[in-house]
């Protein structure tokens, strides 16, 4: 494959990885509350979940979402008025959180489907590689050798991305670790 090619497809994706969404609210949320090294598993799956998107539009299947557009549009608009219903339930909800009422760490098995939910649930993801890669990469020559190579470029944004937030929310975690130590430390003493 050119490497041209390859160049605006991890440039594309770059830029659209880099911004916040649902997966990187996600994987902060989970980071936040897990640690770092509990997020693992749910990282593989967002990685594996972005494959699964890039091998349904190699395969074609931008053009069976080119022929059912209404119907995505319609799904899209679902998917508005739920994470609307959630915000507004969020909106409401009581602030004060007692300590026995945070989330407590998830098995590895949670944490992936978690995060493989997440990716392949993700509007901006599916319309991303339904949309840019065909248009950047000749879809009707891409083998298994070019499939890999467009993988390979995938993997390595997303890892650099996903790890870049995933280690500042760990360092948030830490910081609001230490603020919570010191608050109660004081507060006793």
């Amino acid at each position: 494959m050119a490497v041209s090619s390859l160049s605006a497809f991890a440039l594309a994706l770059l830029i659209v990885a880099g911004m916040p969404g649902p997966s990187v609210a996600a994987l902060v949320a989970r980071v936040l509350t897990s640690g770092f090294r509990d997020v693992l598993p749910f990282l593989a799956a967002m990685w594996i979940g972005e494959a699964v998107w890039l091998t349904c539009a190699v395969a074609g299947l931008a053009a069976l979402a080119h022929t059912f557009a209404l119907g995505f549009i319609v799904l899209k608009f679902l998917g508005v008025a739920y994470l609307l219903f959630l915000a507004w339930k969020m909106w409401f909800a009581p602030a004060a959180l007692q300590a026995d009422k945070l989330p407590g760490k998830r098995s590895p098995l949670r944490m992936f489907l978690g995060g493989t939910a997440v990716t392949l649930g993700n509007p901006k993801i599916g319309i991303f590689y339904m949309a840019l890669p065909p248009t950047m990469v000749d879809l009707s020559r891409v083998g298994v050798f070019e499939w890999s190579e467009l993988v390979l470029t995938m993997l390595a944004v997303l890892i650099a991305i996903d790890l870049a937030w995933a280690l500042f929310a760990a360092r948030a975690r830490r910081l609001l670790t230490n603020i919570v130590a010191y608050s109660t430390e004081n507060a006793s003493g």
